[in-house]
């Protein structure tokens, strides 16, 4: 990628997602391809691995995962260069024995408009994080049971 199509680019980010069963269900394909149908993400990268019972890490292909996803087969070979043989195996390492994951390296497009206004006023991103759904929700719960306490006494 040269420099001025990284200018135009929104923020990017990784999932490592883990299957203890032998294979995901298909819904996750179609939902990423409606995704990127919809202009929301760019699919920069997506690998797949297996930890086996050793410990060992084994890429895989599309087609080594099952039928299930093969509405996946759009993205095979998408590599931006960012993930490495490397990286893949330090992502399969976070896998328990047994699992099968996926790597998903992805442009948040919607948001370029935004990242591109940000870098063109002299701004840049120092930190983000996300807050993970179940955070959420026991925060809401720790408010709720402290709203209960307090309107008992």
């Amino acid at each position: 990628m040269s420099t001025d199509e990284l200018e135009e680019m929104g923020p990017i980010d990784y999932l490592l997602i883990e299957w203890r069963s032998p294979h995901p269900t298909g819904e996750i394909a179609s939902i990423v391809v409606d995704l990127v149908d919809r202009g929301i993400i760019r699919v920069l990268d997506l690998a797949f691995m297996r930890r086996e019972e050793d410990g060992a890490v084994t890429a895989l292909a599309i087609s080594d995962i099952g039928e299930e996803v093969q509405e996946l087969k759009v993205f095979e070979g998408a590599s931006s260069g960012l993930v490495s043989d490397e990286d893949i195996n330090e992502a399969g390492s976070a896998l328990d024995p047994g699992a099968s994951g996926a790597l998903l390296v992805f442009e948040n497009s919607w948001a370029a408009p935004f990242a591109i206004a940000v870098r063109r006023s002299g701004g840049q991103l120092v930190a983000n994080g996300r807050i993970p759904v179940q955070g959420v929700l026991a925060a809401l719960d720790a408010l709720e049971e402290a709203y209960t306490s307090d309107a008992e006494r």
